[in-house]
């Protein structure tokens, strides 16, 4: 192979910015290979898919929320299930190899729950919880209600743009 000037080689290596693309396209099919192509339709549907020592957890999960907050509606976001409250996104969760996740959607009752959430690996907005403890039921319906009391008030404020839109549709 030949080698030009700046040690790059002209066919086959890693050659400049075409050979950049190359890897990196490489690299993104190498990875959707290993994703979920199809989006669950529903709740059961994700829970059903996931591998068999996941999905006890992910079922103790969805009744704690669903008994914390009754009204949430339920469905699938993020090709995960989620909850909704007042048309605003409270909680997501979602199984993993070694662990299952609550998707929070804010990181606000972080504080409020300093003591019980030690010992888990937390992220912006988000909680590990390994595979290989019981399920916190009762800290996860905190979660829960923590999150439904934060949306709750928030959503009878007019979100911003709402009351421009209303002058919008009124004038001729």
């Amino acid at each position: 192979m030949k080698r030009r000037a700046g040690g790059q080689g002209i066919a086959g290596g890693s050659g400049g910015q075409a050979g950049y693309r190359l890897r990196k396209t490489a690299l993104a099919k190498h990875r959707m290979r290993g994703m979920k192509q199809s989006v669950p339709k529903s709740v059961d549907e994700y829970i059903s898919t996931q591998p068999e020592a996941v999905r006890p957890k992910l079922e103790q999960v969805r009744a704690a929320i669903r008994r914390a907050v009754p009204e949430a509606l339920e469905g699938i976001g993020y090709r995960m299930p989620g909850y909704k409250l007042h048309g605003r996104p409270m909680l997501y969760f979602a199984g993993f190899k070694e662990h299952y996740s609550l998707f929070a959607a804010s990181g606000t009752f972080f504080s409020a729950l300093e003591d019980e959430l030690k010992g888990y690996e937390l992220r912006k907005g988000t909680i590990h919880f390994p595979l290989a403890k019981p399920v916190p039921v009762k800290l996860i319906s905190r979660i829960a209600k923590l999150r439904a009391a934060g949306i709750g008030p928030a959503a009878k404020q007019p979100r911003m743009g709402r009351k421009k839109e209303a002058r919008r549709k009124s004038e001729p």
